[in-house]
């Protein structure tokens, strides 16, 4: 890690805001710096965020958090959605998806729900697996303000308390998407 860009090493920290200025800082100006756009979906907001500064105070990467109902089997629960993962791409490579994720994830753990969700495109399921996030089978079920439709992203999971597993039956997020 290179120190000297950092001012030290690395951490992550809560952030007060998260704007769409600050998402431009990281991957610069764009219709859609996601790569989801085709999808046509609509997104929700996350509540809380976290971030990476450079030295200087450069935001360089950013997770977001929202909790969200869902329903598994027709069972009824929550999960806290992860969504906004980004990583300026001038310093990608350095660990700092995962320092976000990390402290990110330490807070969704005190929030209550076991499961953390997120919707990804392909080529990131590498990325979030060595994060420790496992791929859901089967189609999920997402809301959009004209009904509910079958997510065209990849949809993965991680525990958020030890020894919990993602339960069997359909899955359907009881909102719009993270």
């Amino acid at each position: 890690m290179d120190d000297h860009f950092f001012g030290g090493p690395p951490a992550a920290e809560r952030l007060e805001h998260y704007t769409d200025a600050d998402r431009a800082e990281i991957l610069g100006p764009g219709e859609d710096p996601f790569g989801v756009a085709h999808t046509g979906l609509t997104w929700l907001p996350k509540d809380v965020h976290f971030g990476v500064r450079a030295r200087g105070g450069r935001l360089v990467a950013h997770t977001g958090l929202l909790r969200a109902p869902l329903s598994v089997g027709g069972v009824a629960s929550e999960v806290v959605g992860v969504g906004g993962v980004a990583v300026a791409p001038d310093v990608r490579g350095r660990g700092l998806a995962r320092l976000a994720m990390e402290a990110a994830l330490a807070h969704a753990r005190t929030l209550g729900p076991r499961h953390g969700l997120l919707f990804c495109r392909p080529p990131l399921v590498p990325l979030y697996e060595r994060l420790g996030w496992h791929g859901l089978a089967g189609e999920v079920r997402v809301e959009q303000p004209g009904g509910p439709v079958v997510m065209p992203l990849r949809t993965m999971w991680t525990p958020l308390r030890d020894g919990s597993r993602w339960p069997p039956g359909a899955v359907r997020l009881l909102s719009l998407p993270m």
